[in-house]
């Protein structure tokens, strides 16, 4: 179910991932001010909840290579 993981490019995905979670950098990331907003109950509006999925969907799926590319090097098989 979950193959389709393995087989996506681990470099472009760190690329997106890394370049997603600091855009724009300047005042301050997205992800950054949406987590904040977050945390502190404000994230309301439909647009800043869309903008803190887009910008943590490639570091979820990141962390989702990482952790099955590391099952599969201690031999046990990834898990659907």
């Amino acid at each position: 179910m979950m193959g389709w993981i393995d087989r996506f490019p681990f470099k472009l995905l760190l690329v997106v991932a890394l370049w997603l979670a600091v855009a724009p950098i300047v005042p301050e990331p997205h992800l950054v001010e949406k987590l904040r907003m977050l945390a502190q109950g404000t994230l309301q509006r439909p647009i800043d909840i869309f903008d803190l999925l887009l910008h943590t969907t490639p570091l979820v799926l990141l962390a989702l290579r990482l952790w099955r590319d590391a099952q599969r090097r201690q031999g046990r098989p990834p898990q659907a």
